[in-house]
């Protein structure tokens, strides 16, 4: 039998932090010009172009013999989880930039926590309250300066809204199907989900008035060269790295180390995007990562 690579989940945990935050910068870039909803869309085709090979590939069936409520409830998670949650986290990291969405980002790991107590029956210890608390804190505090760079008070209120509403439902997205998941393959539950985001796009842009001038955006920009490696990179690359970590370490390893994405999208927004670094700002990202450990760990 083949051992694995020594440290390859590790390494691959480590390596999806770095390949999330790369493309966080080039959605950054794109969303200068792509509306969040066509670039939303269009991370979705090409994950579900590259996924259907993957599976193949990996021998796994694309339709399995199920219950239909499993169809179903993976469905409304993709509606949830990415058609609206991943929308939400393209129109905040437009308003904020990548280094103060970043920070936001790490309420993930408390809404996580809270859900699972209400939904999953699991209960919150008292350094998972601590590190909420963090998080909290740290959202608060990177946001409370009013000199934010090129920032104004009515962008940073609407980026704070539309990022902490798509934690929220990211998390609802993957706490509703945490049972569904433990039993199912990961790239079957994945490509399923990708379908629920595709209603959920499809159904927006049937409702919003000016849906030729959202699909506009992307056709008639110049943006091409950040729009495509950030899908590749975000939507793809970054999930079979995610899958790899998890596969070969140990799962509180593995999410400790993804977690590190969130400074790693820091550093590269101030390097590659030149977006201000100050005091609040590092003493945010330093309780934001901080208090995701201790949520995670506690």
């Amino acid at each position: 039998m083949i051992q694995p690579i020594p440290f390859l989940g590790e390494s691959s945990a480590l390596l999806t932090a770095v390949v999330w935050a790369t493309a966080v910068i080039f959605f950054k870039k794109s969303g200068e010009s792509v509306h969040p909803v066509a670039l939303n869309l269009f991370k979705n085709l090409l994950a579900t172009l590259l996924i259907i090979p993957t599976m193949w590939v990996m021998g796994e069936a694309m339709f399995r013999d199920v219950p239909a409520g499993d169809y179903l409830l993976l469905l409304l998670s993709g509606v949830l989880g990415i058609g609206l949650a991943d929308t939400m986290f393209f129109k905040s990291l437009n308003l904020l930039g990548a280094g103060l969405s970043a920070i936001v980002d790490c309420l993930y790991s408390p809404f996580i926590i809270v859900l699972s107590m209400l939904w999953l029956g699991e209960s919150l210890t008292f350094i998972q309250v601590l590190g909420a608390v963090m998080i909290v804190t740290a959202v608060l505090t990177a946001t409370s300066e009013r000199k934010s760079g090129n920032i104004s008070t009515r962008n940073l209120i609407w980026g704070i809204f539309w990022g902490v509403s798509g934690m929220a439902f990211l998390a609802v997205g993957i706490v509703m199907i945490k049972p569904l998941l433990e039993r199912s393959p990961l790239l079957w539950t994945t490509g399923v989900r990708l379908v629920g985001g595709w209603l959920a796009l499809g159904l927006i842009l049937l409702l919003y008035p000016a849906r030729r001038a959202v699909l506009a955006s992307l056709w008639q920009s110049r943006s091409w060269k950040y729009t495509v490696p950030g899908s590749f990179l975000g939507a793809y690359l970054a999930m079979i790295l995610w899958l790899a970590g998890m596969k070969f370490a140990s799962a509180s390893i593995a999410s400790a180390l993804n977690q590190t994405s969130n400074i790693f999208i820091f550093v590269f927004a101030a390097i590659f995007l030149r977006e201000p670094i100050n005091r609040m700002r590092i003493i945010g990202i330093i309780l934001g990562v901080g208090g995701a450990f201790l949520v995670m760990f506690g």
